[in-house]
């Protein structure tokens, strides 16, 4: 996939599907990116960097190592409220984000028929949650459903159990009907593309890092790549530091 640059945005997008071949992966990457930049989308591809930066953006919390939030594009935010929602987890259970209160969240945004860059995501929140150890009771992973045509809590649960989400205590794979989807796709500035149930569904990829009084304090963009036959990757090592980066954030806004 095509690295494409939208000015002044800060976000990124990944091309997902299901069950479509992955056939001449250089022209539809290609493809992708022009709908991308049609879309106000941004396609992150990771680059192996030949060595670490030597510029640290101001606010990092300073536990985390410079290569790491180089990696995350990890960028404070100005403090605000995150917007309030309230949808339905994966047991079909009423969660609002202001009754997290008191513990940190990290919040992204998913479709649960992606093979694409959502499964990184996933074990990277799989790993961060490991990482925290004794603090992950302070913390919470939310994702909140970017796909209008699978939206039942039995997709969500489907998902989580596959990507082994539902190992984690708090985690909650939110989703609702389609408008107060959409309510909380454009509060957080997500944008989505979904033509039909069989389309590949194009959204902005990003976490966000919320403090434990409801505030925003940090945003990363999710990254992923692919082989020429199509499948997404990441490598091990930068697996794991995605997962002790949004550990370390994590703690720190908790």
């Amino acid at each position: 996939m095509d690295e494409t640059a939208i000015p002044g945005e800060g976000r990124r997008a990944a091309r997902k599907g299901r069950h479509r071949p992955r056939v001449r992966a250089i022209l539809l990457s290609a493809v992708v990116a022009v709908a991308a930049v049609a879309l106000g989308f941004g396609v992150h591809r990771w680059v192996q960097s030949p060595q670490a930066s030597t510029v640290r953006v101001s606010g990092i919390p300073s536990d985390v190592p410079t290569s790491v939030a180089d990696l995350m594009t990890l960028s404070p935010v100005p403090n605000r409220a995150a917007p309030d929602f309230t949808l339905v987890d994966q047991r079909g259970q009423t969660v609002s984000l202001s009754g997290l209160r008191g513990r940190a969240v990290v919040l992204g945004f998913m479709d649960p028929h992606c093979t694409d860059i959502c499964p990184i995501v996933s074990q990277e929140f799989v790993d961060a949650y490991r990482d925290l150890g004794s603090r992950a009771a302070r913390a919470v992973f939310l994702s909140v459903n970017v796909n209008p045509f699978h939206n039942s809590p039995a997709d969500m649960a489907a998902y989580s159990h596959e990507q082994g989400l539902d190992t984690i205590p708090s985690w909650h794979f939110l989703t609702g009907p389609v408008p107060a989807l959409r309510a909380v796709w454009s509060h957080y500035g997500i944008g989505v593309s979904a033509p039909n149930p069989e389309a590949d569904v194009l959204h902005t990829s990003i976490l966000y890092f919320i403090d434990a009084h409801g505030v925003e304090r940090f945003i990363a963009s999710p990254m992923v790549d692919h082989t020429m036959k199509g499948a997404s990757f990441l490598p091990a090592p930068s697996l794991r530091a995605w997962g002790k980066g949004i550990a370390l954030v994590a703690a720190d806004v908790s």
